[in-house]
């Protein structure tokens, strides 16, 4: 800012200068011109009952006096030079002893002279001034020049420099003024820009990715709000980054912790299972039905902690997806026959909608969503669930809803995190999977529930279209 109106100043003030320098010029001439006018006037009417040659003689004898005359009235310098250049006649002769106006008119001007027949300006310059000076031709009554008047002019550049230097100081003063508020100016509004910045600087600094970063307000629409909006856009990917990374930190020990677990449990599974069937058939006791039933108990333990290691292993390792693409309807419709029609009905409003997907692993989400919803029904209430198909948009919805109790406020969060179920069967991996599963397919799970009324799972998966690669 300060720049800037340097800058102007310096460019307002020699635009001035030229301006001020031009019109001053243009009004001394004219003025000039005016003087001459009045003084070829006066000589005319001078001349009028004269008769007049251009003898140097009669000229001298003739204008002695007037020239003088003329001069004192108007205030002027007169010189009379002859038709050859010579000077006859000068109101000031210092002028001539100090060299300033010469004696004898040059080549070039006397030329110029003849050739425009008119007055001629000129603009002499020496050591110490410079001025102007016209010349023009003194004629007889019968319009033939008889001599040359010549008017020197010193007044131009003094009255100019006055009025210019006048004008320079008052704008001098002006942008003097203008220069300070601008200083104030600047220094208040780069204060309020580095503090704004200062602000978001520390806060930046302070931005930690396992921390709740607090976002950045900013009241105006301006260069610094997009640089606040674009900061607490950052944070919000960054918080969604940190979720995800946590997600997928906790997932990695889960599947590192399940595959321990499948190995360390199967592992004597096996053996324990053939010693009992062993034991059962070859000891004799007192009582065979009690150890029929005490083999048949720890077999039956023995398979559940085998499903369990089963569970775990398969979390822990999902097998390679077979992608195609096929009709969802035929594949859930054959999944809901399964259970009993009481229990689980199915609906579908579009027909022929395809997706892109492993039809085992749609089979294995499907069984998981429905077991869960069966579960969720309390033994006193009659399970009703329902598996509905339909197309929104550019995606095909599967929709499975309950009438169960539905999911705890604290429990939601974390309902597809991997983790212990507080039900009496299931390890809680089922929605896990569900999730891993749906991820793979490019779509997406969600749930809305309520308390007492039910839950509902809504899956989304991208449409198939069989022309397309």
């Amino acid at each position: 800012m300060l720049l800037i109106i340097g800058v102007s100043f310096f460019l307002t003030g020699t635009i001035s200068f030229y301006h001020f320098k031009q019109e001053n010029e243009n009004y001394h001439e004219e003025r000039l011109r005016r003087k001459e006018f009045a003084i070829l006037e006066a000589i005319n009417f001078f001349l009028r009952d004269q008769e007049i040659t251009d003898n140097t003689d009669s000229i001298v004898k003739m204008f002695d006096n007037k020239v003088c005359e003329l001069a004192q009235i108007n205030d002027l310098d007169i010189n009379i030079y002859g038709l050859n250049g010579n000077l006859l006649i000068a109101s000031t002769p210092s002028l001539h002893e100090d060299s300033i106006i010469p004696v004898k008119i040059d080549y070039e001007l006397m030329e110029r002279l003849y050739k425009t027949a008119d007055q001629v300006l000129t603009r002499p310059k020496t050591d110490s001034l410079q001025f102007l000076s016209s010349f023009d031709f003194i004629r007889n009554v019968y319009g033939k020049p008889v001599a040359i008047v010549n008017l020197p002019y010193f007044d131009s550049e003094d009255i100019g420099r006055e009025d210019l230097e006048d004008f320079l100081l008052r704008l001098s003063e002006i942008y003097f003024l203008l220069f300070i508020a601008a200083g104030f100016l600047a220094f208040f509004l780069s204060n309020y820009i580095t503090g704004s910045l200062h602000t978001i600087a520390e806060h930046i600094k302070n931005t930690r990715i396992n921390d709740a970063n607090k976002p950045l307000e900013w009241r105006f629409n301006d260069e610094i709000g997009a640089l606040v909006k674009e900061y607490n856009r950052m944070l919000e990917e960054l918080r969604k980054s940190a979720i995800k990374l946590a997600e997928t930190e906790r997932e990695t020990a889960w599947r590192e912790m399940a595959k321990q677990v499948a190995h360390e449990i199967k592992n004597p599974l096996t053996p324990m299972r053939l010693n009992v069937q062993y034991l059962a058939k070859s000891l004799r006791v007192d009582e065979p039905e009690k150890l029929v039933e005490f083999s048949q108990s720890m077999i039956d333990q023995i398979d559940t902690l085998s499903s369990i290691a089963s569970a775990f292993s398969r979390f822990a390792s999902m097998p390679e997806l077979k992608l195609e693409g096929f009709p969802i309807e035929v594949v859930i419709k054959r999944v809901t026959s399964l259970y009993p029609q009481s229990s689980v009905s199915f609906s579908s409003e579009n027909n022929g909608l395809a997706i892109y997907a492993d039809q085992e692993q749609l089979i294995r989400v499907m069984n998981n969503l429905i077991n869960n919803a069966l579960q969720a029904v309390p033994k006193e209430r009659m399970a009703k669930v329902e598996v509905e198909i339909r197309k929104v948009g550019e995606e095909v919805l599967i929709a499975v809803s309950d009438n169960g109790e539905g999911i705890p406020e604290e429990r939601q969060q974390k309902i597809f995190e991997p983790r212990f179920t507080t039900k009496s069967k299931g390890m809680g991996l089922g929605l896990a999977l569900v999730k891993r599963i749906i991820d793979s397919f490019k779509g997406r799970i969600e749930f809305q529930t309520e308390i007492q009324v039910g839950t509902t799972f809504r899956v989304y998966l991208p449409l198939y279209q069989p022309d397309e690669k």
